[in-house]
């Protein structure tokens, strides 16, 4: 029979893992030292989080909680391109005041389960931009530049690689790469038109179409969106 997990005892080593990584300064935490400080035994923190990893995953998602709530209650600043804006502002703004955390989650080629929640917002923000018609290049390949960007750029904020003006100087460029001017809408390309379909079409076929068929129309608006 498997023994009752007390959510009180794991949430005590979580928040002593999380308080001896923040002051770390990035150098290593042993499970001995988080079990010496929750006040447990190395038999318990297996009991919970399987293995250290497992802890860790456990803290990044205990840290990045804060940082989800922000992005929940982001409000819209009434143009999709200007929400993308202060999406990135928040994701590099976490990551300097919460550099310990911010590592845990993005420092490794493994990701935590926690990061998806975050991933789905900025394809949800990046879908919001496309359905205005102003997406030169198909939603996934945003999502991606976006991140890549995002992360290497909070990852040098945090090793102390900054000039006063790399977050704003590479959103901006990220930004002019995969979007359209307002004022440039009525002349969009069919690459755009075709990223605003298929934007739409993410949230349900129309009803004339069967599965089979709006399968094959997204197939074809991603080939045209792609350029």
């Amino acid at each position: 029979m498997t023994a009752q997990k007390d959510p009180d005892t794991r949430d005590r080593i979580v928040r002593a893992a999380a308080k001896l990584i923040a002051e770390a300064d990035g150098e290593p935490v042993s499970t001995r030292a988080v079990c010496a400080a929750a006040g447990v035994g190395a038999p318990t923190l297996y009991h919970y989080f399987g293995d250290k990893r497992g802890l860790f995953d456990a803290v990044a998602a205990h840290g990045f909680e804060r940082y989800l709530r922000s992005k929940r209650a982001q409000p819209s600043t009434g143009d999709p391109v200007d929400d993308l804006r202060q999406g990135w502002d928040l994701h590099v703004e976490f990551g300097r005041t919460h550099p310990a955390f911010y590592t845990l989650m993005y420092g490794s080629s493994r990701t935590p389960p926690v990061a998806e929640e975050a991933d789905q917002i900025l394809t949800g923000l990046v879908e919001a931009v496309a359905r205005a018609g102003r997406l030169r290049v198909p939603v996934g390949t945003a999502v991606r530049m976006i991140h890549a960007a995002g992360v290497g750029v909070t990852l040098a904020l945090i090793s102390g690689e900054d000039d006063g003006e790399l977050s704003v100087r590479t959103r901006e460029a990220v930004l002019t790469a995969i979007t359209i001017p307002e004022e440039d809408t009525d002349e969009s390309t069919p690459a755009a038109r075709a990223a605003a379909l298929r934007a739409a079409l993410n949230a349900g076929p129309p009803p004339a179409l069967t599965a089979a068929e709006a399968a094959l129309l997204a197939d074809w608006l991603d080939r045209i969106a792609a350029g």
